[in-house]
């Protein structure tokens, strides 16, 4: 096939030919032979540039220039004039990425998990140690605070988290949510104080019946159908470990009881006092600044309550192991603020509802680890009720998703 010449009225310099290889296939090529100036214009417009452009990509299209353009190999043992486009092998490292990617984030969340269900044991385990021997429940809540916001200031002083910029409204609005969670931490350990860990725990499986109440006269949100079913075994089965629990005491279930509404109540405030949206704060940074707000509350009715009872002095006058319980305090005390940390690195990862559940598994491996440790003494009916206040719970959880018809 003899090489094409094109004519083209362009003022340029006569190009000398030469002769070109191909390095890659080792094919002697003609380059295009570019004709003397012409003395007319170059016309866009005229037919003849139109002819130059298609007779220029039928000679781009041309085999003899396979070594001057290049495209992708033919098939071995195949000849083809055609101008064929494939796409390129994708590396396997980009199609592994997203797996591992999804990988590492789910082994994250199940440490997470592990983390807060390991940090809940040890913290109720270590919590009644010290409230059977020092039975200053106030005080011991307090120094549950003290310790956490020795944490947080500790964390924002090296950065370890982003101190928060808090307005006057942000703190206004934050207040009622500090009240409400300083209660509940409270008489959940004078709970823990009277009776058995595993017990305070069955009572406090009776949340979501608070939170169904508090929603409705506080809220206006009416439960759907399933979501009363769901309560039903809940109540039965907390009223039935109840009846047969060898700890029961009317001080501890009450407290119990009391746990469940402020810390319900902590829910349905924190919609009801929401924040402007723009001014929001997440959830460690407000459950940071609920704990040193917490702290500042309690102090002054500890020792208006029960005196200055830490010291080292009062302990040993009280035949206290004053080191064997300032580590206990300690180390539940950190074991107090980690998982309830952890709990909220959980939530900003996973809906609501499975939050939820993870709760509810988590208070069965709390009472099932408490009943080991302690040797709790446990009926086969207290097993019975506690089982199906538990199974309640998860159902409740479950059904929460259901959303009524609209009429």
């Amino acid at each position: 096939m003899q090489g094409r010449v094109l004519s083209p009225s362009i003022s340029t310099p006569l190009l000398q030919p030469r002769r070109i290889h191909n390095r890659i296939s080792g094919v002697r090529i003609d380059p295009v032979c570019l004709s003397p100036p012409s003395s007319k214009p170059f016309d866009l417009t005229s037919k003849s540039t139109n002819s130059l452009t298609l007779r220029s990509s039928t000679l781009i299209s041309s085999s003899r220039f396979d070594g001057l353009i290049s495209k992708p190999s033919l098939v071995s043992g195949e000849k083809s004039d055609d101008f064929v486009v494939r796409a390129s092998s994708v590396p396997k490292s980009a199609d592994e990425e997203p797996k591992s990617s999804s990988l590492a984030q789910t082994l994250q969340l199940g440490l997470l998990f592990g983390l807060w269900y390991l940090f809940n044991i040890y913290f109720n385990i270590y919590n009644k140690q010290v409230l059977k021997v020092y039975h200053f429940p106030v005080t011991v809540t307090v120094v549950q605070f003290a310790v956490g916001t020795l944490f947080v200031i500790f964390m924002w002083t090296f950065n370890l988290y982003k101190r928060p910029k808090i307005s006057g409204a942000q703190l206004a609005a934050i207040l009622p949510l500090a009240v409400v969670h300083t209660l509940g931490n409270l008489f959940t350990n004078m709970s823990l104080g009277k009776v058995a860990v595993s017990f305070t725990h069955t009572i406090k499986a009776m949340e979501p019946f608070f939170s169904v109440v508090l929603s409705a006269m506080f809220l206006g949100e009416m439960p759907t159908t399933w979501v009363v079913l769901s309560l039903v075994p809940i109540v039965g089965g907390v009223a039935l470990a109840s009846v047969t629990e060898a700890s029961f005491n009317w001080a501890g279930f009450w407290s119990a009881m009391a746990s469940n509404l402020t810390n319900q109540s902590r829910n349905v405030l924190s919609k009801k006092f929401m924040v402007k949206k723009e001014d929001s704060l997440d959830n460690i940074t407000l459950f940071s600044i609920i704990t040193i707000m917490s702290f500042i509350l309690l102090a002054p009715v500890a020792i208006f309550m029960e005196g200055i009872k830490f010291t080292p002095t009062y302990m040993e006058a009280a035949g206290l192991n004053v080191k064997q319980l300032c580590v206990r305090s300690l180390l539940a005390a950190l074991c107090f603020h980690a998982y309830q940390q952890v709990s909220y690195m959980i939530l900003q990862r996973v809906s609501p509802v499975t939050h939820s559940v993870g709760n509810c598994v988590k208070r069965v491996v709390v009472i099932t680890s408490s009943v080991i440790f302690f040797q709790t003494p446990v009926s086969l009916i207290n097993a019975l009720g506690t089982g199906i206040a538990l199974a309640g719970v998860f159902l409740y959880s479950r059904v929460k998703r259901i959303k009524p018809k609209a009429a």
